[in-house]
């Protein structure tokens, strides 16, 4: 119960953190707010950091859109799986491999958006011949 609300409370600082308009959070401070969550986070008792894992894709429910992906990537973004794992070689091979994977979809994805943009951007340039 308590780590549902741990999570809620992780969860609206990060979007807070991540969604506000640059104009009107400073981004170093931002970085330094999360640089800080990141060490609480680390030095979290493992059995409640588990608890606490596990609420944040049930957590991320409440939120919708950008929010949402925000909240459940949060055990991603601070590497709490593999914090979790630290006693564990061969769990920690296994969280680099999906890291890797992850990572590598994500800069497919980041790719095809590019190209699609540029294609829209050919396409609007061109004058329709008649």
């Amino acid at each position: 119960m308590i780590a549902m609300q741990v999570a809620r409370i992780i969860g609206r600082y990060m979007v807070f953190l991540n969604l506000t308009d640059e104009d009107l959070l400073d981004l170093d401070t931002a970085v330094d707010v999360m640089e800080d969550l990141a060490d609480d986070l680390e030095s979290l008792d493992k059995q409640f950091l588990r608890e606490l894992v596990d609420a944040f894709p049930v957590v991320a429910l409440e939120f919708s859109g950008e929010a949402q992906q925000v909240v459940r990537d949060i055990p991603h973004s601070f590497y709490l799986e593999e914090t979790l794992a630290a006693d564990d070689p061969v769990r920690l091979a296994e969280l680099e491999a999906l890291r890797d994977a992850r990572d590598e979809e994500e800069s497919l994805a980041e790719a095809e958006t590019r190209k699609a943009a540029a294609l829209n951007l050919v396409a609007d340039a061109d004058p329709p011949t008649n």
